[in-house]
């Protein structure tokens, strides 16, 4: 694995709400290498690399749930562009007033 930190951090604006990203930097993973996500809540998510590409989520129905996540297909309406989101338990009132604000509708529950 190789972290290269982006100095300065590139920010950029993002959604219906203008929200402001901040890109921290690039992680370079090898075949078979996994990193784990942390919240500050202790919930956590791993992302792990294949020859052939990405596991983008552990078990949607599985793993992910034991972690403390939900894992939902949405969809932008005004652009038609798919997305696939990965929502804290405790936090899906945050998360639909999200969706509403950004014009986005879930398709599909990924862990149902």
């Amino acid at each position: 694995m190789k972290f290269l930190p982006k100095n300065p951090v590139r920010k950029f604006v993002v959604g219906v709400q203008s929200i402001i990203l901040s890109d921290c930097g690039n992680l370079m993973l090898d075949a078979d290498e996994q990193i784990t996500i942390l919240r500050k809540s202790g919930a956590e998510y791993d992302f792990a690399s294949k020859e052939w590409g990405f596991y983008a989520t552990p078990s949607t129905n599985g793993r992910l749930i034991e972690f403390g996540f939900r894992t939902a297909v949405v969809r932008n309406i005004t652009s038609g562009r798919k997305y696939v989101l990965v929502i804290e338990k405790g936090f899906e009132e945050l998360f639909f007033k999200y969706l509403e604000a950004e014009k986005m509708v879930v398709e599909l529950w990924l862990d149902e």
